[in-house]
């Protein structure tokens, strides 16, 4: 069987790239819209304290500028005859009426006025502190929405940086943008086992088993000059465990297939397929294939311990590695490299078809065709051949 596998994979680099801007769009959005409502609340908060002051304000000077009741007046004296009339004594000179609270020339402050006057001192510095507040939360909210943040007084910023792992890479691959990104220590070193907390043998791998296919492949942000093993431990916390979560492990627990098995599986379908709606097909014929109990005939099983960037000559297609299904059967004793979700979605579920060949369709770019006849696929091969022979090279237009 036809290995189409291309050592550069710029469809899956450019989904990475447009899956980080959605997810770092994301979460711009969900600051943004808390800090509204924070900042929303506030002037809420603000706006009630002020109207209930205003209300008990008002309250009070009405009650204080009702008039007094009237004293209930003494009952007439009775009617009796008249006396002698004696001297009336001079009357009292008239006497001046003391200024009210509503008489118009007056200038003296009276009680309710100055109770008026205090409430409305206490409304102005009540509301002074809500603006005050909503000023406090508003220079948040620009500190953190798209606007430059102010320089720092305190200690200096971190320095972060952005690592991206494509889907499919090696652990070996891995170490070398783990080095280019600055990284310290060894990655290869720090993938080599599974660290505290990550149970690598619930999953069903051997006792000896490095952490090769549980090393998700994304971007992950990263302090400066941080120790190679922060990415793993983000690669397999942020993201195996979380993607993985979510897959559908149904069809394969059937077929008695571990996690370990079905990383496995969509590591291989990870170096097969480059056209995502393939995906489920090649699982579908790996299913096919070891129910059949017949070798799956995948050379880049091979590649993995040889090399991808080498030819496979005809004694190492002949030779008894473990890896090298085209002579044994059942899977490789372990993952050919790290998949991405979609592949692990498809090696769980996997099409439901009897196909059990493909080979790379020619004048397509890496399309396959598939089929569950073995003359069939003979024939496919043979045009393939000729392809290749014609353009003397991969007869494939990408």
């Amino acid at each position: 069987m036809s290995d189409p596998f291309a050592a550069d994979d710029p469809e899956a680099l450019e989904r990475e790239r447009r899956r980080a801007q959605r997810e770092s769009e994301r979460r711009g959005r969900e600051e943004r819209r808390s800090l509204g409502n924070r900042v929303a609340g506030a002037v809420e908060g603000a706006s009630a304290k002020g109207r209930e002051a205003v209300e008990q304000g008002r309250e009070r000077v009405a009650a204080r500028r009702e008039p007094p009741p009237e004293p209930a007046r003494a009952p007439e004296p009775v009617a009796r005859p008249p006396a002698a009339p004696e001297p009336a004594p001079p009357p009292p000179p008239p006497r001046r009426p003391l200024p009210s609270a509503a008489s118009p020339g007056s200038s003296r402050p009276t009680r309710d006025g100055g109770g008026s006057a205090i409430w409305f001192r206490r409304l102005l510095a009540l509301g002074a502190l809500a603006i005050l507040a909503v000023g406090a939360v508003a220079l948040i909210a620009k500190s953190r929405g798209e606007d430059p943040p102010p320089v720092p007084k305190g200690p200096a910023t971190l320095k972060t940086i952005s690592v991206t792992i494509p889907e499919g890479y090696t652990r070996a691959e891995m170490a070398g943008v783990a080095k280019d990104a600055g990284l310290t220590g060894s990655y290869e070193k720090a993938s080599e086992s599974a660290p505290k907390g990550f149970d690598l043998a619930a999953t069903g791998a051997p006792a000896d088993a490095t952490l090769e296919g549980f090393l998700f492949p994304a971007t992950y942000e990263l302090e400066k000059g941080a120790p190679a093993s922060d990415l793993v431990d983000k690669q397999l916390t942020e993201g195996f465990e979380a993607n993985f979560d979510g897959v559908d492990m149904s069809a394969a627990k059937k077929k008695n297939l571990t996690t370990y098995d079905v990383v496995t599986i969509a590591s291989m379908i990870e170096r097969e397929v480059q056209v995502p709606k393939e995906r489920p097909l090649v699982a579908a014929v790996i299913y096919n294939r070891l129910d059949d109990g017949e070798p799956l005939g995948i050379d880049a099983t091979l590649r993995y311990e040889v090399g991808f960037d080498k030819p496979l000559t005809e004694s190492q297609l002949e030779s008894d590695s473990p890896y090298n299904t085209r002579i044994n059967t059942g899977l490789p004793p372990t993952p050919i490299g790290n998949p991405g979700l979609d592949a692990l979605e498809a090696a769980a579920r996997p099409a439901n078809v009897d196909y059990k060949y493909y080979v790379i369709k020619p004048g397509t770019c890496n399309e396959h065709t598939f089929t569950a006849d073995y003359d069939e696929f003979l024939a496919a091969q043979a045009e393939y051949q000729a392809a290749l022979e014609a353009e003397g090279g991969s007869p494939t237009e990408c």
